[in-house]
């Protein structure tokens, strides 16, 4: 299934500042490429922040991303000016421990493949099958799956609020809302 983007794609990258890689760009075809390289080459790493996440454009692909940082015992956070949407937060969920800073944004919506909406799908078509089987693997509720159907279509996107993110189990990590420094003193590099 491919998942239509609110804009354009531009690749997966990473940062790296001590254990924490910040991720910027889309999931593709050639994400778990990056990602195994990522974990290969960065044993330290435990955390990944997601910084600007616009989503996904191959939701397979994304989905066996996600299930090697969830395997390799990565936790996940979004920073206060991150901004993830789509498919991005699949890959947010995979994280063992999960945080959204006060002030990063957390979009959802219906997927689509052009040309029909999930939401238009009955709660029983196996089109359904593969995000609520990842869901249920990530210990993820079924309920947040059908929230996202509905809180927006794919061409639109609603920010989920605070009590959202908590209703819906994404958060499982929260220092009540206080930031967290991004970089420690460590260098960073480019991945």
């Amino acid at each position: 299934m491919i998942v239509l983007l609110l804009g354009c794609t531009q690749s997966l990258q990473f940062e790296i500042a001590g254990n924490t890689a910040i991720m910027t760009g889309d999931l593709t075809s050639s994400s778990p490429d990056v990602v195994a390289r990522l974990l290969e080459d960065n044993p330290q790493l435990e955390w990944i922040e997601l910084l600007d996440c616009p989503g996904s454009t191959d939701d397979a692909s994304a989905y066996v991303a996600a299930r090697m940082i969830r395997n390799a015992g990565i936790n996940t956070r979004v920073p206060a000016d991150g901004d993830i949407a789509s498919g991005a937060v699949d890959f947010f969920i995979a994280g063992v421990q999960r945080d959204v800073l006060a002030g990063g944004k957390v979009g959802v919506h219906s997927w689509s493949d052009g040309a029909i909406e999930g939401s238009e799908l009955s709660a029983g078509h196996p089109e359904h099958d593969l995000y609520l089987e990842f869901y249920a693997e990530m210990g993820i509720a079924s309920d947040f799956y059908w929230f996202t159907l509905n809180a927006a279509p794919s061409d639109g996107l609603h920010y989920m609020t605070r009590d959202e993110l908590q209703q819906y189990g994404l958060i499982s990590f929260d220092l009540f809302g206080l930031t967290k420094p991004r970089f420690t003193n460590e260098a960073v590099s480019k991945f």
